[in-house]
């Protein structure tokens, strides 16, 4: 999650995507999201165990800022707010 000036980042895991989105887009999220208003989607990853997934978490919090950047712009070159796509 980002916010839309693209300044600040968040990362986190959940087994509920769009609900974990919904609740942070209602303030309803971490503080973190709230107080610097991280309400765009722009990149995501799924895995099967949760184990994998908290495993990528704490990597990718141990990464540099331009890293994460790199990494987002891989997939969404534009960083667009990807719940634009969804149904």
């Amino acid at each position: 999650m980002t916010n839309a000036y693209r300044a600040t980042f968040y990362i986190g895991v959940t087994s509920d995507l769009r609900a974990r989105v919904w609740q942070h887009i209602n303030n309803e999220g971490s503080a973190f999201v709230k107080k610097y208003r991280l309400y765009d989607l722009v990149y995501y990853e799924s895995f099967i165990r949760i184990t994998d997934a908290i495993d990528r978490e704490k990597q990718l919090k141990n990464w540099y800022r331009d890293w994460k950047i790199n990494l987002i712009k891989s997939i969404n070159p534009q960083m667009k707010d990807l719940r634009a796509n969804w149904k």
